[in-house]
């Protein structure tokens, strides 16, 4: 075969793989039991060789997951090597430091055989309603008390499940039949990628998967290394700011651009939380690659060797490097701020391809209700569910920024209709925020106002895990900020909440959100007035803002 026919063929079976790990993320969207992964796709599928490395991603799928999951293979087979396992094994963890950072996902590593030999990996991730403890929320004080936590164990053994281990996980949580439902789910879709690989392998007569793993590392490093030298060299310097817990939280990073890496310090970024919005230093990886390489490299496929230039100092004692056993719940609320970070940092070196500030951080409020909120008197029956949203994105160089649209997450927005199908809640409003965008040549995306109560108007509790109240998203070039997020009640004088912690909502009032928006771009009064006038006719703008902020009388 000529060399480039061998090229073609190399490039046929990296498309045929794509579709083997987005079959194998559809899988587990079809067959899950939990709302956060089928409805909202907070999930990760890929697909690994023998040493641990990911080879390739599903489409369907979160940084957070999957950049971190990339990581988690490796401490699967230093645990239960590759020449130890057998067809139909199923391995599985939650634990944050050798996982995805939060006990709430679930990562599950399978092998795939070929004519009884090992011929890969398979491995996703997936965010479960309930892990037990005190909920998802940043209430704990170590991550003991945050969950059921998980060691790296088989799940299935040669195909039979393993009944101690799904009798411990059935015992500690409080939705049992979603939990073991989502575990076969995850187990499934990982068959199903192994399934489709072997047909593929079947069909090229390959036996190994070593061959396109060279060709697919070789091409993505070269790939990115190609665009990391486009780049102006240099150390650039960005800061921003958290909500926090008990303080406000403040991430700065130092980036250097070199010839063949980009490497960023943390030096100067807050201390350690004594509350669960800590971020276990693979997370940080994770949110901060993509960041980069969302600006850097976002044509070139997301994988070991093309993340592997992007390296992360992260100082001990650090927010940002959370150790054992640090409460790390809702990583995160801090965690998906880092693209941000690394774009405020980009944006001294090539501004034309990097976006203002969004609302970043998932607005996802845990709710909880029945006896377990309300004891004896409670109204409703008990349930405990979580609804993903999001407010706006930052403007682009070029473009508006989204409506509610999860940036950097990926998540979709849950429907309505799906949370109250399965939790006694009812969704009084879910509309676009006016004037919650943040002014600009190009303005940022419109956040939301949501109402929610129970049924009845009974008691039920939030425990609230939202940021960019005190510190709403930052416009760049002269462009204005993102409006503050908002957190109360829908009573008459407005009552606040705190922006985190379990709260009880009580008989008769409803959760009040309104979701922030994302930062501006430029100067507004250098934006075409008939945008402003078609913002102000949809309702998005008032007339007083389009006065004010833009020059436009309407």
């Amino acid at each position: 075969m000529s060399e480039a026919l061998a090229k073609i063929q190399r490039q046929i079976q990296w498309n045929r793989l794509i579709a083997v790990v987005e079959e194998q993320a559809q899988t587990m969207i079809r067959t899950a039991f939990s709302t956060t992964v089928r409805e909202a796709g907070d999930l990760s599928a890929g697909i690994f060789d023998l040493q641990g490395r990911m080879l390739a991603q599903a489409v369907t799928g979160t940084p957070g997951h999957v950049n971190s999951m990339m990581e988690s293979v490796g401490h699967f087979l230093a645990k239960f090597p590759a020449e130890t396992m057998q067809p139909g094994d199923h391995y599985i963890t939650n634990d944050p430091w050798l996982g995805t950072g939060h006990l709430h996902d679930l990562t599950v590593v399978t092998p795939a055989f070929r004519k009884g030999r090992i011929v890969g990996l398979f491995a996703n991730t997936a965010h479960i309603i309930d892990i037990g403890g005190l909920g998802m929320g940043p209430e704990g004080r170590s991550v003991f008390e945050e969950g059921l936590y998980i060691p790296i164990v088989k799940c299935f053994d040669r195909g039979a499940p393993n009944e101690t281990f799904f009798d411990f996980l059935r015992a500690g949580s409080r939705t049992p039949v979603e939990l073991e439902g989502d575990v076969y789910s995850l187990c499934a879709c990982n068959d199903a990628g192994a399934r489709r690989l072997v047909e593929m392998l079947d069909e090229f007569d390959m036996d190994s998967l070593d061959p396109l793993a060279e060709f697919i590392f070789d091409s993505s490093l070269a790939a990115t290394l190609e665009e990391i030298r486009k780049l102006p060299q240099g150390t650039y310097r960005a800061e921003i700011r958290s909500d926090g817990y008990e303080a406000p939280v403040t991430l700065q990073a130092a980036m250097t651009v070199e010839e063949a890496r980009i490497v960023v310090d943390y030096a100067g970024t807050s201390g350690l939380s004594t509350r669960g919005i800590n971020v276990p230093p693979a997370y940080c990886r994770a949110y901060a690659c993509f960041g980069i390489k969302c600006v850097v490299a976002p044509e070139i496929p997301n994988n070991w060797a093309s993340l592997s230039p992007f390296q992360m100092q992260i100082p001990e004692g650090c927010i940002l490097n959370a150790p054992r056993p640090y409460p790390v719940s809702v990583r995160h609320v801090v965690g998906q701020l880092l693209p941000d970070l690394m774009m405020g940092c980009l944006h001294q070196a090539v501004p034309g391809r990097v976006n203002a500030e969004g609302s970043s951080a998932l607005w996802n409020p845990p709710l909880r209700g029945g006896a377990q909120v309300s004891g004896q008197a409670a109204e409703v029956e008990d349930f405990e569910i979580i609804t993903f949203n999001s407010g706006g994105t930052g403007a682009r160089p070029g473009k508006d920024g989204l409506d509610g649209i999860a940036f950097p997450s990926g998540v979709r927005t849950m429907p309505v209709e799906a949370t109250e199908n399965v939790a006694p809640v009812i969704f009084w409003r879910k509309e676009l925020r006016p004037d919650s965008a943040g002014a600009g040549r190009t303005r940022g995306g419109f956040g939301q106002v949501m109402e929610i109560g129970a049924k009845g108007d009974a008691e039920f509790a939030v425990n609230a895990i939202f940021d960019r109240v005190a510190n709403p998203p930052k416009g760049r070039e002269g462009g204005g900020e993102g409006a503050a997020g908002w957190v109360g009640l829908n009573d008459d004088n407005g009552t606040p909440l705190r922006t985190k912690g379990f709260q009880v909502i009580p008989k008769g009032r409803r959760l009040l959100l309104k979701l922030p928006g994302g930062g501006g771009m430029g100067d507004p009064a250098s934006r075409d007035p008939a945008l402003v006038k078609r913002d102000v006719a949809d309702g998005l703008i008032s007339k007083q803002a389009a006065r004010e902020l833009y020059g436009v009388e309407v």
